[in-house]
């Protein structure tokens, strides 16, 4: 695939703090790249630089091979802020007057709105919108150059679950599209089920970055019972590739380095005369992995 940005050291400095510090990252063409972290890890900033609204204090980043220009901006839909519409004019009227602003093809007005969700509502008031629909207008204008890469900052923020739904599900009809999307979120259940590529930042540093599948998959976890539990703890204590496990009420819950699989155990368990009655893969969640991340 082809990389559509690639960010190299990217670093930013306010004062005494860091805000992001030497990051590395690209994201490929067609992919749904999150930028998860708690308030005040970066996400936002690094957008800011991206787009060319905030000035970078080292490091550098390429849109598709080239540096920032009039031309690149022109490939990118970005909606950053808190939707900002007349509240008096209709949603048609004030798509139209962003296309005029942006120089954007007029006739684009009723595709996007269709797109959004908004066709049957064009000729609607702003004001009498709910958030979910405001938002999802928002991100219309965003696309009204019918841009190759769509830049979003917290889309979903203070939307009630029925607007939260309505703007995911938007997201994915325009990936679908074929288009690149990059998204911040402190939202872990949000990039889980929409994203296909996330990093994960923490005080301005890149802590953990790859596709969610891989992500998850690599966490996997095993539980295992068997009728005595202290020759099961004495062999786990002795296999190289069990990165970590604990004891529980009924059985061992470990983790296994990458690589190996619940065969393994099994095989070394019966190796040693150990029976399993029980032996049950589970996935870490991205939130259990994502508190881990954090905290390390």
């Amino acid at each position: 695939m082809a990389i559509v940005l690639d960010i190299n050291g990217l670093s930013k400095r306010y004062g005494n703090i860091q805000a992001l510090d030497a990051l590395t990252l690209q994201v490929e063409e067609g992919s749904i790249y999150g930028l998860l972290g708690p308030n005040g890890s970066g996400k936002t900033t690094t957008l800011g630089m991206v787009l060319d609204v905030i000035r970078p204090g080292g490091g550098s980043f390429s849109w598709f091979g080239s540096s920032v220009s009039k031309t690149t901006k022109q490939r990118i839909g970005a909606l950053l802020e808190t939707p900002n519409f007349y509240p008096y004019l209709t949603a048609k009227r004030n798509l139209q007057m962003v296309a005029h602003i942006k120089g954007a093809d007029s006739a684009s007005i009723n595709r996007v709105l269709d797109l959004v969700g908004l066709g049957t509502r064009s000729n609607t008031p702003f004001k009498s919108f709910s958030l979910g629909m405001k938002q999802r207008l928002a991100i219309g204008a965003a696309m009204l150059n019918d841009p190759e890469v769509l830049v979003l900052d917290e889309p979903t923020n203070g939307l009630d679950p029925q607007g939260i739904a309505e703007v995911r599900d938007l997201i994915l009809r325009i990936a679908a599209q074929g288009k690149t999307i990059i998204l911040a979120s402190h939202l872990l259940d949000e990039v889980e089920k929409v994203c296909t590529h996330m990093a994960v930042l923490r005080s301005g540093k890149l802590m953990a970055n790859g596709s969610v599948g891989d992500m998850l998959a690599a966490q996997e976890q095993l539980f295992i019972c068997a009728a005595a539990l202290e020759p099961v703890l004495a062999l786990l204590e002795r296999l190289p590739y069990v990165a970590q496990f604990r004891p529980e009420k009924e059985g061992v819950l470990l983790t296994l380095s990458e690589g190996y699989t619940s065969q393994d155990i099994n095989r070394d368990m019966f190796a040693q005369d150990i029976v399993l009655s029980q032996l049950i893969v589970r996935r870490k969640s991205l939130e259990a992995q994502f508190m881990e991340i954090i905290k390390n």
